[in-house]
């Protein structure tokens, strides 16, 4: 394949935590030329990262270029403050991008965790730049404004759903990590042909690991079963539901809920753990770099995903799940949809629908007191299932597909026409006696 120059548009890029980092540098392995156009790093904290300040300009992440653009921070992602974090990035990134990224380049590759405004600066380099884009959508808008309640104007909502329908139709590939997003994209106008089902993987570094590899993170966490939550705190992870299950297994003192990471909704439920006594079993432990989550899963007898029961929401893969699946362990989900279609498909855990606090009750306790045979068998099953559905090499060479006949259309028809009279002069020929 032809090497390419792929700027890659990003609110988030590293030293935060998302999976962005890894394509970025998955792509500079094989070969390609990739720069980073992304903001000043403060999620999920709020706050600006040690070394950082408004006026950083860039720097260089494992031999990419990463060039960074003035922004406000999240602060505590409540109201004007979130608005004006999304807004300012645009704004930004729209009138200091072109001057800060002069190279020419093959293609602008954007990822859209939330929000769909970072669309806007990837139009922008498009026009001056007169290449493709290929928009990777994680979440979907308005609908992910309206299930976290974060908008309830008709009027905002229809603003934004027609900034969505414009920023798709600038778009010369849409990616979907999600086969459900597929239809709610192609009814913003946008032709089945332009979409592609391209899911999240999981880092190389996820992987099954034995105890003696993780006496450390062992030791961190409490004695007794432990099902782990690991991820972000916030309004779309339904932490009420873990909170009310917990309740239930209270009685139970060897069975724990452990939850490590940051966000939002992290302080309230602090403040609820304290409230409903559940000290004992509860444990919010803080966030932990994401190389050694791989350590507290192998720690941990149960890994666990929750969101809120939301129609959104059902068509969402939490990008957890495949993590999760990496690292063969035994995973426990009140989710609806997709994410749990997964985990039932793999054989890779027990599932619950989203919010029935109940039944997450009932199987944790059902887990407990199952074989641990059976559990690692479970685990085994996801680690199997990821392979062949997740696994990253297998997506990077689909994305590198992509990207090329993006880049060389005239190319890719040319190479399906001949593929196509190939197959067709091998109808014409006579069997072999």
């Amino acid at each position: 394949m032809a090497s390419l120059h792929i700027l890659i548009v990003s609110q988030y890029f590293w030293p935060e935590s998302f999976r962005i980092n890894d394509l970025a540098v998955g792509l500079k392995e094989r070969g390609h030329h990739v720069s980073v156009l992304t903001g000043i790093p403060n999620y999920p904290t709020g706050h600006f990262f040690p070394g950082y300040h408004v006026f950083s300009s860039g720097e260089v992440f494992e031999e990419i270029p990463v060039y960074r653009v003035p922004m406000i921070s999240r602060g505590q992602s409540r109201g004007l403050r979130i608005i004006a974090n999304y807004l300012s990035f645009a704004l930004s990134s729209s009138l200091l991008g072109p001057m800060r990224v002069r190279d020419k380049f093959d293609l602008i590759f954007v990822f859209e965790p939330s929000p769909i405004t970072v669309g806007l600066p990837a139009v922008i380099l498009k026009k001056l730049k007169k290449i493709p884009i290929v928009f990777w959508v994680q979440d979907l808008w308005p609908e992910t404004l309206v299930a976290t309640g974060a908008v309830k104007s008709p009027r905002i909502l229809k603003q934004v759903d027609r900034l969505v329908r414009f920023l798709y139709r600038q778009c010369d590939r849409i990616l979907v990590q999600s086969r459900a997003f597929v239809d709610d994209i192609h009814a913003k106008d946008i032709p089945h042909e332009q979409i592609y089902y391209f899911p999240n993987w999981a880092e190389s570094f996820f992987r099954p690991l034995e105890p003696a590899e993780c006496t450390t993170e062992e030791n961190e966490l409490p004695k007794g079963f432990r099902i782990l939550f690991a991820g972000n705190i916030g309004v779309s992870q339904s932490f009420e539901t873990i909170l009310q299950a917990a309740e239930l297994t209270q009685k139970n003192r060897e069975l724990h809920w452990v939850i490590l990471g940051d966000g939002r909704e992290r302080e309230r439920v602090a403040e609820e753990i304290e409230a409903r006594n559940l000290a004992e079993t509860v444990h919010l432990l803080g966030s932990r770099p994401v190389e050694s989550m791989p350590r507290y899963y192998a720690a941990a007898d149960v890994l666990l995903a929750t969101l809120k029961r939301d129609p959104v929401f059902s068509m969402t893969i939490p990008s957890k799940i495949q993590s999760y699946l990496a690292c063969g362990k035994p995973i426990r989900t009140a989710i609806d949809g997709e994410g749990a279609n997964i985990v039932r498909e793999a054989k890779a855990g027990l599932t619950a629908p989203a919010e029935d606090f109940k039944t997450l009750a009932e199987q944790a306790l059902r887990l407990f007191e199952t074989n641990k045979l059976e559990r690692e068998k479970m685990g085994q099953n996801g680690r199997q299932y990821f392979l062949r559905e997740f696994e990253r090499e297998l997506l990077l060479d689909r994305l590198e597909t992509i990207m090329q006949e993006t880049v060389f259309p005239q190319a890719a028809k040319q190479q399906e026409e001949a593929f196509q009279e190939d197959a067709l002069q091998g109808e014409e020929k006579p069997c072999a006696a």
